[in-house]
């Protein structure tokens, strides 16, 4: 339909036209074994990490160890207004809740070398339950669409849980806004909106996957991703630890075989899945794109126990 004469045209959003095209939200988290997290309010630009905030040879030795420990480096910050304090936090956080994690304060760059030391090394045992944190993506420099959807959903976190709650720098995957990511374990909901966030974040936290929301958990490759998520959605409602990817091996060009563990009533039950990829139609995946682009699509062919 052509806009009437004078009238302005709606401008491109990508998390818009992707719910229209109904993109598949399977095995779409990107992949971590750990998490750095640095608090900074910003402003962020396009590259979060592309400012005066961290001396450059310090950043240098973060990207660097986090790289090594296969480790998500992300600028984080509380929702609503922003204050620059003396005093900032920086995390570091391991996928797998058993495993730990480890808080600290810095002021200056050089207080970060100690960030950057302990994301290499294994962390020790968390005392009593892991404390959980809300990762919700608003980086509206890399996209639009990360603030316009990601900053209500924020608020509606913080609202509910404000120790937990953070705004962070870019997820990926875009035009899912708005994106969140429970630490510890990685787990990825997309398409979220102020409306449905507290209770797929609520449900989560209370021991039940949402698995209609569910990008996938960050711990596995996109294939192990969407032999969970057929779990998850076969065998539900599953609390996060109750399903974890155990290994996976190409079978055939674009096909995988994938053993997935499910714990559920004190017992464990091993299940086969066999996972084939397929190319999207060609479209715009950001706001910024400059051209159309094709995602690859995961789908669970069988999934049989062992």
């Amino acid at each position: 339909m052509t806009p009437p004469a004078g009238a302005s045209a709606e401008p491109f959003r990508c998390a818009t036209a992707a719910r229209r095209r109904g993109d598949p939200l399977v095995a779409t988290a990107t992949p971590a074994r750990r998490w750095l997290l640095i608090e900074h309010p910003g402003p962020w630009p396009f590259n979060a990490f592309a400012s005066d905030a961290i001396a450059p040879d310090v950043l240098g030795a973060l990207a660097k160890a986090a790289r090594s420990a296969q480790a998500r480096l992300l600028m984080i910050r509380r929702p609503g207004r922003q204050t620059v304090g003396a005093v900032r936090r920086w995390a570091v956080i391991d996928d797998d809740p058993a495993c730990g994690q480890v808080w600290g304060t810095w002021r200056d760059s050089l207080d970060l070398r100690e960030a950057a030391a302990v994301v290499g090394e294994p962390l020790s045992d968390t005392v009593g339950p892991p404390r959980t944190t809300l990762l919700v993506c608003t980086h509206g420099r890399h996209d639009v669409c990360c603030a316009v959807r990601g900053r209500p959903v924020a608020a509606a976190l913080a609202a509910r849980w404000p120790e937990e709650t953070w705004e962070c720098s870019h997820l990926g995957g875009d035009r899912f806004a708005a994106n969140v990511v429970v630490l510890p374990g990685g787990t990825t909901y997309g398409n979220l909106d102020a409306e449905n966030a507290v209770d797929v974040v609520g449900s989560h936290l209370g021991g039940a996957v949402v698995p209609e929301h569910l990008r996938g958990v960050a711990s596995a490759p996109p294939y192990g991703q969407a032999a969970v998520i057929a779990v998850y959605e076969r065998y539900g409602p599953l609390p996060p630890e109750a399903v974890r990817f155990v290994a996976g091996h190409p079978v055939a060009d674009e096909t995988w075989a994938c053993e997935v563990e499910v714990r559920r009533d004190g017992q464990v039950l091993r299940l086969t899945a066999q996972v084939e990829a397929s190319a999207q139609p060609p479209a715009l995946l950001t706001c910024g794109a400059g051209a159309e682009t094709s995602a690859t699509a995961y789908a669970v062919t069988s999934l049989e126990p062992v």
